[in-house]
């Protein structure tokens, strides 16, 4: 690569490792938050369950009813299943390679668990899940659910080998099949090894990578499995290299830069937003869910 190109490069600042925080019997790493970073803005949260593989006649995921305002959940089932439900009368069992993007907005109460066939006959589990933070006029927007399945989603074949899952968001002249109130970019990679693709990013954009499994050089820099890759705003494009074969979360977005005050499952802009939040949630006005 001439060093022309290379100044608009993003480079790596730092590599970001998941912490373990096992759930029950469910396997659990967490780059973000971690000890050196609260957020990456508009990015807030990142859960990796498994890889691990559930016996028959097992108890499958405990996510049962729980309530969220002012952000968004994105969900990879990156192996395996997950039933969704929730108070806005939406459901859906999704599978292998399909994704999940839930708008809490004004609150609602959902449960993803394992449906009863997998409960039944177990099977190999991986799930990653992505908290997108709303901007402070868009905390209240109307809860929206969509649920794809893997034909859903566009693979899309890059230049160095590489396949791209596009989510959301533009690629060249193809959009992804999720409409998202932020203007997100998101998708999956997958590299095989000796792959190396050149991924676009605005400058200014937050670029969210994480390194699901794998060994990548990211600008040159040799990051690791199971981390967060932070880089800096002012390239326009991130370039990616495979020594073996490797999957990767990548996404961007408009850094939002406004307050961020948190509390359990609710993300709001003051500390009085977060008192409303529970109290709103205790009179039942984010609705009711049985399963």
């Amino acid at each position: 690569m001439s060093s022309a190109s290379s100044q608009f490069l993003r480079r790596v600042i730092a590599q970001h490792p998941a912490q373990r925080d096992d759930i029950g019997d469910l396997v659990t790493r967490r780059p973000l938050p971690g000890p050196a970073l609260e957020q990456l803005d508009p990015f807030l949260f990142l859960n990796h369950h498994g890889p691990q593989t559930y016996p028959a006649n097992n108890r499958g995921l405990p996510f049962g009813p729980h309530p969220h305002r002012g952000f968004e959940t994105v969900t990879f089932i990156l192996e395996g299943s997950l039933a969704h439900a929730d108070s806005a009368s939406h459901q859906s069992v999704i599978h292998k390679g399909g994704v999940q993007w839930m708008t809490a907005g004004s609150g609602i109460v959902h449960a993803e668990i394992s449906p009863s066939e997998f409960l039944r006959d177990g099977g190999p589990l991986e799930i990653l899940q992505l908290w997108v933070n709303l901007p402070a006029h868009l905390k209240m927007s109307e809860p929206r659910y969509v649920g794809l399945q893997q034909e859903s989603i566009p693979v899309i074949a890059l230049p160095g080998g590489g396949e791209l899952n596009l989510i959301a968001g533009q690629w060249q002249e193809q959009a992804g099949p999720i409409e998202t109130l932020t203007g997100v970019f998101m998708s999956t990679l997958r590299l095989r090894a000796g792959t190396r693709e050149q991924l676009p990013a605005a400058p200014g954009r937050q670029v969210f990578l994480y390194v699901v499994d794998g060994d990548v050089e990211v600008g040159g820099e040799p990051v690791q499995s199971h981390h967060l890759i932070e880089v800096d705003r002012d390239g326009d494009s991130l370039d990616i290299e495979a020594s073996s074969d490797a999957r990767l979360l990548f996404g961007h977005g408009d850094v939002i830069d406004e307050p961020v005050f948190s509390h359990g499952p609710f993300v709001m802009n003051t500390r009085e937003e977060i008192a409303q939040a529970v109290d709103d949630y205790q009179n039942g006005k984010f609705g009711g869910l049985n399963v």
